[in-house]
């Protein structure tokens, strides 16, 4: 079972957000803290696997209390950084400061979903090398841990394909839809799709919702910070 902690000034945006960690199988909402040094000292009490971190907090900022959160010991928690602020260096003390991934304002469930599954794969990869014993770890398994080479590509997706739609990304400064994108990289909408959303589920490409007038949301897709282009 994924213990987490939710860390939200706003109220029943913490509602919202326990709402869809309760609706993932083998996850569940141990605490929900609303100030910064709530955080830390229910993050020292209950020992949670993951920590839900919002940086604009009312006493302390939320990048403060990701370093107090990840002190370098093994049992610290996984951190995923959840804000509205999408500016660079926000971005680069989360990336710094040891927070596994960084989810923009407003996202949808699957966003953190997925998330979620990366941070339970990284765990269960960790007790596989300690059940191993250091004698005999291989670089291969710690190299999908630290993410070199981790994201083999689903069925029906091509790693020629993945490399365009990267490009498409990384040569854009700003984000994407999934109709612009395919419309650059000369794909059809719901194959350009299918990549953004294998990029989103591991962390190569960031997600935020635009809200217009009526219908779903749009999902925007944005190359995130310090990824390799091997990271496709």
């Amino acid at each position: 079972m994924m213990r987490v902690l939710v860390v939200d000034d706003d109220f029943m945006v913490a509602k919202v957000h326990s709402g869809y960690v309760h609706r993932i199988p083998g996850c569940e909402v141990v605490g929900v803290a609303h100030l910064g040094a709530d955080a830390v000292e229910l993050a020292r009490r209950l020992r949670p696997d993951l920590v839900l971190l919002d940086v604009y907090l009312p006493d302390m900022s939320g990048l403060d209390v990701l370093r107090q959160l990840r002190t370098g010991a093994a049992d610290d928690p996984f951190v995923l950084v959840i804000t509205a602020a999408e500016d660079s260096e926000t971005v680069a003390a989360a990336l710094h400061g040891g927070a596994m991934h960084y989810l923009v304002k407003p996202f949808d469930s699957a966003a953190l979903r997925a998330q979620v599954g990366r941070v339970r794969q990284v765990r269960s990869q960790l007790a596989g090398l300690h059940r191993t014993g250091g004698g005999e770890l291989v670089q291969g398994a710690i190299d999908r841990i630290f993410g070199a080479g981790n994201s083999p590509l689903p069925k029906g997706l091509t790693r020629p394909t993945a490399e365009l739609v990267a490009r498409v990304l990384r040569a854009h400064d700003g984000d994407l839809s999934a109709a612009e994108c395919a419309e650059r990289a000369e794909l059809s909408r719901v194959s350009a799709r299918r990549y953004l959303e294998h990029f989103a589920a591991n962390g190569t490409v960031t997600v935020r919702l635009r809200y217009g007038g009526t219908g779903r949301p749009e999902r925007r897709y944005r190359w995130a910070p310090a990824q390799r282009p091997s990271d496709v």
